[in-house]
């Protein structure tokens, strides 16, 4: 029904979507809400309007080009609230079969996915941009607005699985599977707007013609808006700093509320983080908020100095390429000090080598050769530099020659040697996701040509393992790695032992009709070993395990049942995770039939000689077979006390 509900929809939307009209306002009005039943177009809507919330994160990046930016928003809805959404998106299909008839189905939820973005693209961002100096409304705002091909959406429990009150969907035109539950459920649910896949931007407006060079100022209506954080992010522009900002009612600052903070990534971009909302009840108030940017410089800027915890001059920076871009550290925020934010800037005389860190701080090198040399300072937003320069040494430290698992599959030989430094002191450990080996510390120098690191395999599972450890030594930062050698453990299959008492194998039952095997299964490489015992074209797998013990109780019925005769053949099986078998194989022999597998009969001397027949002993063949009528049809499974 999906494609069907979706062609039926969008018959009912407008015959084309225009940008918005700039108006002659401090920013697109708000609404007070819903107001009857909502047009499919969501013209002149908001988030809000559609998918009322109690809390909701929105982000929004701007691009380098200045016109464009990415919008990421998650509603967190709660009780009473959920309701109000799904009717809200079950109104949406009035006049589809099914549609706006106080049911929420699967049908309709995948409807919202598909058909979301473009009712999306017609609401308002409540977002607006103007250069120049300060404003604060009474102008033309150019407005950002959202762009259907960048925008997805998804949600999390609008129609909850399982619900109490779930039914099979009413409408003749629903897909198989269809379920809905009453608009009325109040199970929290979660509305996500995010960038779709393969596009750079979900919202836009009119490139800024400074593109950020001079003053400007961002404003949001944020009316109706009862809880949520933005957090806005703007591109790298040298001196790019909030000069002014606050919250206005009715145009007038409110000085009681938080203002907004902002602060300068590593990368060199501007962040503000808004705590914003709207008490309930305020309506028709109009709450806006102001952020004023600039690019002068500020009265009075300290320059950064170098932290008690920077690398000193002279100190190598292992890195693991000798070409391309990797991770150098994690740590590198603690390195300078200074309130306007700051980056590491690095020149080399080597052509290929850069340095750049991202917004958590990461410090990423682009090598390209063994090693090189550059000169760093740290630099703030304003281009204060560090007065001290320092020269760090950037390159590979480990240089490996060989890597390889044993025949025996119990240990890894691995020949390294050092680079940059004359000692090298390596810890490491074979690797799995979930699995660690036991730790080896060797000291690699210069003065041993054959630095061998013997690496044990001790409890990791067959298949791919990876080499973890750490490298440290005097002037140089620990250098973390994790090494990729293709190295595979092979699978050792597990071994099946069996017990004996006085000699014998199997243990029998009174009236021999079942018998009890014990023993130890071992598997080397510590996997779980499924196992299966056969005899008489039976299987059974009713093992009793503890750690590696086993035992099994094995009743002969089918033996008897197809006519087989004593020693019986019995294969044990055992088959690890990994799929190695190991596989047992041992003839058990029935006590109670002699070499001719003639049933024995115990009598004594009198009987034979026909005297009182009270002294013989019954026959145990007798009480066998009708024991054996009893059980034929299955195993005997209960365990021998």
């Amino acid at each position: 029904m999906i494609p069907v509900l979706i062609m039926m929809l969008l018959a009912l939307l407008s015959p084309s979507i225009e940008s918005p009209v700039l108006e002659e306002s401090p920013l697109p009005s708000a609404t007070s809400g819903r107001q009857g039943s909502l047009d499919v177009d969501c013209s002149g809507y908001t988030f809000e309007d559609l998918f009322e919330y109690d809390f909701a994160l929105f982000t929004l990046d701007i691009n380098d080009d200045w016109a464009t930016g990415m919008m990421d928003a998650t509603a967190w809805v709660n009780g009473s609230k959920s309701a109000i959404v799904r009717d809200n998106l079950d109104g949406l299909f009035e006049g589809v079969p099914g549609g706006d008839d106080d049911w929420i189905s699967t049908d309709e939820r995948e409807a919202v996915r598909s058909i979301g973005p473009k009712c999306i693209a017609d609401m308002e961002t409540r977002l607006g941009i103007r250069e120049g100096p300060s404003h604060r409304g009474n102008v033309d705002w150019n407005d950002l607005e959202f762009v259907e091909n960048g925008i997805a959406l998804d949600e999390v429990n609008l129609v909850p699985t399982g619900h109490e009150q779930e039914r099979s969907c009413s409408s003749p035109l629903s897909d198989q599977g269809c379920k809905e539950v009453p608009v009325t459920v109040t199970d929290d649910l979660e509305i996500h707007l995010f960038l779709k896949e393969n596009e750079n931007n979900n919202v836009r407006f009119d490139q800024l013609p400074n593109q950020g060079n001079s003053n400007f100022t961002l404003a949001m209506n944020i009316t109706n808006i009862t809880d949520a954080q933005l957090v806005m992010t703007f591109p790298v522009k040298q001196g790019l700093r909030v000069a002014d900002l606050g919250f206005f009612d009715d145009g007038v600052l409110n000085e009681e509320l938080v203002a907004p903070t902002s602060e300068f990534l590593p990368d060199g971009r501007l962040r503000v983080v808004a705590d914003v909302d709207y008490p309930l009840g305020s309506y028709p108030m109009v709450r806006e908020l102001f952020v004023d940017f600039t690019t002068m410089a500020p009265f009075t800027n300290d320059a950064p100095v170098w932290s008690p915890t920077a690398p000193e001059d002279g100190t190598i920076i292992p890195i693991g390429t000798t070409n391309g871009e990797v991770l150098a550290t994690e740590t590198a925020d603690s390195w300078v000090v200074d309130e306007s934010g700051w980056s590491l800037q690095c020149e080399f005389v080597e052509d290929g080598w850069s340095v750049r860190m991202d917004e958590n701080a990461g410090l990423y090198v682009t090598a390209n050769g063994e090693s090189a040399v550059g000169q760093c300072a740290g630099v703030d937003a304003y281009g204060e530099e560090t007065v001290e320069h320092r020269n760090y040494t950037f390159g590979g430290v480990l240089g490996v020659w060989s890597a390889s698992v044993d025949d025996d599959g119990i240990r890894i030989n691995w020949g390294i040697s050092g680079s940059l430094v004359s000692s090298l002191t390596v810890t490491a450990h074979a690797h799995q996701e979930s699995k660690m080996g036991s730790s080896v510390t060797e000291v690699v120098s210069d003065d041993n040509l054959a630095n061998y690191m013997t690496l044990p395999l001790t409890g990791m599972s067959p298949g791919d393992v990876m080499i973890m450890g750490t490298a440290t030594a005097n002037g140089m930062l620990d250098y973390n790695f994790m090494l990729d050698y293709d190295l595979v453990k092979p699978n050792t299959p597990p071994t099946i032992t069996i017990n004996t008492i006085q000699g014998e194998e199997a243990e029998w039952e009174l009236g021999l009709l079942k018998f009890t095997l014990t023993g130890n299964v071992i598997d080397p490489d510590g996997e779980d070993v499924a196992m299966e015992l056969s005899i008489c074209g039976q299987t059974a797998t009713n093992f009793e395990r503890q750690n590696l013990a086993w035992d099994i109780q094995v009743p002969i019925a089918s033996c008897i049942d197809n006519d087989v005769q004593s020693p019986y053949e019995v294969i044990i099986k055992g088959t690890d995770e990994s799929g190695g078998e190991a596989i047992l194989t041992l003839q058990v022999t029935n006590p109670n039939l002699d070499a001719t597998n003639d049933p024995v009969n115990d009598v004594d001397d009198e009987d034979e000689d026909g005297g009182d027949s009270a002294g013989i002993l019954p026959a145990t063949g007798m009480f066998a077979t009708l024991i054996v009528g009893l059980i034929a049809a299955g195993w005997v499974s209960s365990r021998r006390d």
